[in-house]
């Protein structure tokens, strides 16, 4: 990547940055030093019996000293919990009493698991405090199944996202951000957007009252994953119904190109929601929660074994939720069951089958946003604005059905088989306030009417193991994907109802419900897509690892629209289309790591050549070197990235029509249009202390148009309303001594100013939302051993600022307000 006048700048900001960063996180272990001093004193213990996991989590918030956990450790072992006043060896000694595992002191003052011998596990399981016993080495699979519930961690051991391969994330060559159990929890993230919004490097944009799109480094995300298997956004995005976070356990994020495991999208981000499974012990919990706006929810969640043995675990969690809006007249009420199973068929293989349901009722509109004015400035309305007819509805529902079954080979080979189907239907009639592009003086309230479908089913298979090569150890990967996509909607065109002389003053009750004709179109759209796969990390000497990857896919797409008799067909198609994974990492020392890696991800494409061929696929290329850090035993993770992705073969239209084999009747195109997006990322996740949990990152992304259609264009930012600098961080923490009772908290997030402008009908616009600032605190409260208690208070210095601005100044408005300020309190009883 050549080294352009933009990447020297951000090279020397993100040197600096990175110094500092280096400087504050070499002062902790001093910090750690200087708490280990306390660990003589008893304390009093009420923690209840359950998983060894949560058991332990809730033994470092008492003590403030953090454990760090192996899933391959502690996976299905229970703990009986713990009542009375011991010290800490004492108690973390009950705690693992008869699970052949033992704690021993770690650098950052706190406490790692290892297994212990026969011998001293007795030794240890008799005698408090027993911390000398010698150390066992254990080998286990990198299939490790990592789960975050229980950790109290913003960071996580172990993701699979971005190869297959079970990495840490300083193992991985590419810019990555897991979202934790314990972070949704802090956060009380309800839905996927809510995470987004959280996640640094990630935007979300209102396309309407209930429709959102996604983006990251510049492009839109055009699939979501569960649990590895891909889930097509793009026109579904209306249909598929946000994810209710109440069944994951954590979602986990990669940026930039990931073909390698998604096939074909946008080179902006793999998300990977992943699922909560059943646990070897009982536990459950309820949730119950009351916010600003007479917004209330509740949540149950129970897990455990269905047989004594333990060979049959199942886990449901159900939630509901109603409430109004700071807007007029909005109402949603949302629902979801969660129910998953799990049974050991044998010693090593295991079967999974889980089932969701969710289904909202929104009393919303279609558009749901707000004017602007025939140049694009602010009407200034108020926030409480809306345009809502009491007949309106946008109802939506997802079911989903997930297998899988895993086989672990004795040579530490996994076998993984998984499929997941879901089917989605959108029930909606609302409208907009819209202007006419003939007649912008016109506002007028349009309304429509639609019913969607849409039928996915994603399959994934695939082999991974260790094995022996010039006498040191690497890991393999192959793999074959199959997905496909029936879309189908019918629906009315747009008609008014109603004109808006002023804004400020109107009455959309008194708005007759209007007859509409549910058939005036139709559209179908198909789309198929299998591939094969392989990867393959090569250990190239102790400090070097080399990660290579390829993917073939073959694609077929096609989209049938009638309108009103009048039908017209679109198709894409690729055969045998090659994806490329590179990834080279060099461990500096103990903690960090250097990287670089190219990733590439394709899009086809349905315009078609002078010839009426269809052009090749638009390719996203993705280049990104880094530095990695990881501390206190993997608790707490650090990283810079720079990247550079270069979006090539967009489709631009020819510059002499009369070469198209089709001319005059449509226009012809070539494959030579480029957008380039650059930037860099930073980011710290994880314990500072082990009473202080901190997730932040700042992201610069500059994406432009090199090539296009229209010259006006070159230069230009390719999508103006996506803001280039974001910061987020979001941080808790755990008072020490008599008050460990108390967390404080909260967010703060910052993006840089947005616009879109243009011309219409003669008339020059700019839609702007200037730079804001936005600051959200919590505090939560253990008011027992079971109950628990958080308060948050959102927005709190009011900030009123667009979320999303519009489009343009015709058609339907996408200009959204944000939240004012509100609260919300959280009572959570454990079981």
């Amino acid at each position: 990547m050549a080294a352009t006048p933009f990447a020297k700048k951000k090279i020397t900001h993100a040197i600096l940055l990175g110094l500092a960063l280096g400087a504050s996180i070499s002062a902790m272990p001093r910090l750690h030093a200087a708490e280990q001093q306390a660990n003589t004193a008893t304390q009093q213990y009420a923690i209840a019996a359950g998983t060894l996991d949560s058991a332990l989590g809730e033994f470092g918030r008492i003590t403030g000293r953090m454990v760090a956990i192996d899933p391959a450790l502690t996976h299905g072992i229970g703990s009986k919990g713990l009542q009375g006043r011991y010290t800490e060896q004492q108690a973390l000694s009950a705690l693992l009493l008869g699970s052949g595992l033992e704690a021993v002191a770690a650098e950052n003052g706190g406490y790692r698991l290892r297994k212990a011998s026969s011998m001293a596990g007795d030794a240890a399981a008799s005698t408090p405090g027993n911390t000398t016993l010698p150390e066992v080495a254990v080998t286990a699979s990198k299939e490790k199944n990592y789960v975050t519930e229980g950790s109290g961690s913003y960071t996580t051991k172990s993701m699979s996202t971005a190869t297959k391969l079970a990495l840490s994330i300083r193992e991985t060559p590419q810019s990555v951000t897991v979202v934790t159990r314990q972070q949704i929890e802090d956060q009380d993230l309800v839905t996927i957007n809510d995470a987004v919004m959280k996640t640094p490097g990630l935007s979300m944009q209102k396309i309407g009252a209930e429709r959102y799109n996604l983006y990251a480094r510049g492009f839109p995300i055009d699939n979501v994953m569960y649990d590895g298997l891909p889930i097509t956004l793009g026109a579904s995005a209306d249909t598929v119904t946000p994810a209710n976070l109440a069944m994951y356990d954590r979602i986990e994020v990669v940026r930039g190109a990931n073909g390698l495991i998604q096939g074909s999208g946008n080179p902006s981000a793999a998300i990977n929601l992943v699922r909560k499974r059943p646990t070897a012990t009982s536990q459950s919990s309820i949730v119950l929660s009351a916010g600003s706006w007479d917004n209330y929810r509740g949540e149950l969640d129970a897990s455990g074994p269905l047989l004594e043995s333990g060979k049959l675990r199942g886990r449901i969690v159900a939630t509901y939720q109603d409430g109004n809006s700071f807007q007029d007249r909005i109402g949603k009420e949302h629902s979801m069951l969660y129910a998953i199973g799990e049974a050991d068929l044998t010693d090593s293989t295991t079967l999974t089958l889980s089932f969701s349901h969710q289904n909202e009722n929104n009393n919303v509109a279609w558009g749901g946003g707000l004017p602007t004015a025939t140049n694009g400035s602010n009407l200034h309305l108020s926030r409480s604005t809306s345009f809502v007819a009491d007949w309106e509805y946008w109802d939506k529902k997802t079911d989903s059905l997930f297998v899988e079954i895993k086989h672990q080979f004795s040579n530490d080979w996994l076998l993984r088989a998984a499929a997941n189907k879901s089917w989605s239907e959108l029930n909606y009639l609302g409208g907009y306030p819209g202007r006419l592009a003939s007649n912008l003086s016109s506002l007028g309230y349009r309304v429509s009417g639609g019913t969607y479908d849409d039928t996915q089913s994603s399959y994934d298979l695939y082999l991974s193991g260790p094995f022996q090569l010039l006498g040191r150890t690497h890991e393999f990967v192959t793999g074959y994907s199959y997905r496909d996509d029936d879309y189908n909607s019918n629906g009315s065109g747009t008609s008014a109802v109603a004109t808006i002389s002023d804004p400020n003053s109107f009455n959309p009750s008194s708005w007759t419900k209007p007859n509409v004709n549910m058939n005036t179109w139709r559209d179908n759209r198909d789309m198929t897509q299998e591939g094969v796969y392989a990867t393959t990390r090569f250990s190239l000497s102790d400090q070097l690892k080399l990660i290579a990857g390829a993917r073939l896919d073959w694609y077929d797409y096609q989209y049938i629209y009638n309108w009103q008799g009048s039908i017209s067909t679109t198709e894409s198609k690729e055969t045998r289309h090659l994806t490329r994974y590179a990834g080279l990492l060099y461990d500096l020392d103990q903690q960090h790591t250097l990287y670089a890696s190219y990733t590439d991800i394709f899009q086809p494409q349905s315009n078609r050549n002078a010839g009426g061929q269809l052009l090749e696929p638009i390719e996203g290329k993705n280049y990104e070197i880094g530095i990695k850090g990881e501390y206190f035993e993997g608790a707490l993770n650090a990283s810079i990235a720079l990247f550079q992705i270069d979006q090539e073969n967009r489709a631009k239209e020819v510059g002499d029509p009369t070469i198209c084999a089709s001319y005059p009747s449509t226009i012809c195109y070539e494959a030579e249009g480029k957008v380039r997006s650059q930037g860099v990322e930073l980011e710290l996740n994880g314990a500072i202390t082990p009473n202080w949990q901190l997730a932040t990152g700042y992201t610069f992304t500059d994406a432009k148009y090199k090539k296009d259609s229209n010259k006006d264009n070159e230069g230009s930012l390719f999508d103006p309303d996506l803001p280039r600098h974001q910061f987020k961080l979001t941080t808790m923490y755990t008072l020490p001594g008599e008050l460990n009772r108390w967390r404080v908290g909260g967010s703060f997030y910052h993006q840089s100013s947005v616009f879109n402008k243009g011309i219409t009908a003669g008339q020059q616009w700019k839609i702007e939302q200037d730079s804001y600032s936005l600051v959200d605190l919590t505090a939560g409260y253990k008011a027992s051993e079971h109950l628990s208690i958080l308060f948050a208070l959102n927005n709190v210095f009011d900030k009123k600022y667009y979320q999303t601005i519009g489009q343009n100044v015709s058609s339907w408005p996408t200009t959204f307000y944000g939240a004012p300020r509100n609260v919300r309190l959280t009572l959570r009883y454990d079981f």
